[in-house]
Order: structure tokens, then C-alpha cells, then sequence
């Protein structure tokens, strides 16, 4: 993000506006608008100066972006989610769950070691920087509800490609193309070769696309599992250390390692039909229920 927006979010903070032109309006009322006039002006530079350098300020702009992106994007996230939650099988929905509930326990946990009087108050915050967490938090789930939704996807792929049977239909036809010799004299049987060559190609194109998928079946768990792991991690950390601005950290470097696990997924439209805008993310944690098919 641009230092401008940094200043420009410092500037258009009410309580900033609501002082300075108190002090404006000051300056002129005293007669002496040429002295008390720049001193106000050379106090509110050095203000935006400060405070639009300043590293939480900065991390509480870009959370406030990254809300106002999200809610630009709701409607198809929420699409997007209740057409996931429809599709997943009632284990895979179950396991989402028990991931979601143990990070929202956790939380909470967390909460009443900062604060007693949290120990049974609602999961909600008005703090911007806990609020980014949960940003974060809410991309890591749906990354995990995805990929969930991405193996799925491939499990019934490969379970109706039969890479045995296009095996034999490529043997079949390299056996055919062999007992057609090529024959410039001969129209018709350079016809059937032709026809037979591409078939065979596209058998092998086909065969390629199964054991490619059944790679990537392989590396979405893995990946599952990985992601399933940190984020239990990241909700522990929300406990064992009371540090926001780590917490923070730790949360975008686990988003940052999940690029490519995001690229992938994208890759595999073609098994899944899933296409989601990049920061398109529903609200996960904060939502009081996620509604799934009957």
C-alpha cells in the first residue's frame, strides 16, 4: 500500500478533522490567525507525519482495506461458500466444523486470559488489529474449505476416469496405427491413420490429465493436513503468547506459504468448477452458523 493512503487515512480520521478545525477555527477567533495559523498547520504535518509512519497505524489501514475489499466481494463469497458447503459430504463438512469450533474455543480462551470479564462475552472485537487476525484467520479456513471442496472434486474425477481402460485403448490403437502403413498413394488409408493418430493422442493427453490429477489428489491432502496443523498452531499461539503484533505476523506468513497451494487449486477448475475471486473471502469465524444442505 502507498504512503499516500497511510496519510490520507490519518488526515480523514474524524477525531483528527474535529481537532484541527477546532484549532483552525481557534486561530481566526484570536485575531492572530498569522501566528497561531501555521503553528497549527506545522502541529497537524508533523501529526500525519508520525501516525502515517507509524507500523500499527499502518497494519489497522490495511486491515480496514482488506474489510472494505471483502465486503465488495460478499455476495459471491457467500455464494461460493454455500455452494461448497452443499457439495461436501457430511465428513468432510464435519471436519470443517471441528476445525472452525476449536479455533473460535480457543479464541475465546484467549480473550479471558487478556480480559476475565471475556471468559463467556461473544467472539466479537472491536480492536483492529485482532480484527486482522481474524481476517487472516477467515482466509486460512477457506483455503482449508476449498481444498476440502478440491479433494473431493478429484476423488469423484479419478473415480469415474478409469486410467486402466485408457491403458488399453491406448495399446489398442498404437496395435491399429501399426497394421496401417503410411501410404501417400492411398487417400483413404491415410485418412484412417490420421484419424487413428489423433486418437491416440488424445488418449495419451487423457492418461496424462489422470495421473496428474491423482498427483495433485495426493498434494491436496498433504496439503489438508499441513494447513489443518497451522492453524491449530496459530490458535494455540493466540494463547501461549499475548502478543498481537506476532500473532499478526505469524498469521501472514502462513498465507503468504499458501500462494501456491491457492495457484494450485486454481489449476484444477477444470475438476472442480470452483472460480472465486482472489479476495473474495466470507466470514468464517465471526458468522453464528454456516448452513448446509438438509
Amino acid at each position: 500500500m502507498r504512503f499516500g493512503a497511510y496519510l490520507k487515512a490519518a488526515f480523514t480520521n474524524r477525531w483528527n478533522l474535529l481537532t484541527l478545525f477546532g484549532a483552525l477555527g481557534f486561530a481566526l477567533l484570536s485575531g492572530r490567525f498569522d501566528v497561531f495559523g501555521p503553528l497549527v498547520l506545522a502541529g497537524e504535518l508533523g501529526y500525519l507525519g508520525l501516525l502515517g509512519t507509524h507500523p500499527k497505524f499502518q497494519r489497522y489501514v490495511e486491515a480496514q482495506a482488506a474489510k472494505a475489499t471483502r465486503d465488495q466481494g460478499t455476495e459471491s463469497a457467500e455464494q461460493a461458500l454455500q455452494r461448497v458447503m452443499n457439495a461436501l459430504p457430511d465428513n468432510l463438512v464435519q471436519r470443517f466444523k471441528t476445525l472452525r469450533s476449536q479455533c473460535l474455543e480457543l479464541r475465546q480462551i484467549a480473550l479471558a486470559l487478556k480480559d476475565p470479564s471475556q471468559a463467556r462475552a461473544p467472539a466479537t472485537t472491536e480492536n483492529p488489529l485482532e480484527e486482522m487476525q481474524l481476517a487472516g484467520l477467515d482466509r486460512l479456513l477457506w483455503i482449508y474449505l476449498r481444498l476440502l471442496f478440491t479433494q473431493d472434486s478429484l476423488e469423484r474425477f479419478l473415480q469415474k476416469t478409469s486410467e486402466e481402460q485408457i491403458r488399453r485403448d491406448i495399446t489398442k490403437l498404437e496395435v491399429q496405427l501399426k497394421s496401417v502403413p503410411a501410404s501417400p498413394e492411398d487417400p483413404q488409408r491415410q485418412k484412417i491413420r490420421k484419424a487413428l493418430e489423433d486418437n491416440l493422442e488424445t488418449s495419451k493427453t487423457r492418461l496424462a490429465n489422470v495421473q496428474k490429477a491423482r498427483d495433485n489428489h495426493q498434494l491436496v491432502q498433504l496439503e489438508i493436513d499441513r494447513l489443518e496443523n497451522k492453524i491449530r498452531s496459530l490458535s494455540e499461539l493466540a494463547i501461549n503468547r499475548q502478543e498481537p503484533d506476532f500473532i499478526s505476523a505469524q498469521v501472514d506468513q502462513v498465507v503468504t506459504s499458501m500462494v501456491q497451494t491457492e495457484r494450485t487449486m486454481n489449476e484444477l477448475q477444470f475438476a472442480t468448477g470452483l472460480e472465486v475471486a482472489e479476495e473474495a473471502v466470507p466470514e468464517l469465524l465471526q458468522r453464528e452458523t454456516i448452513q448446509v444442505k438438509q
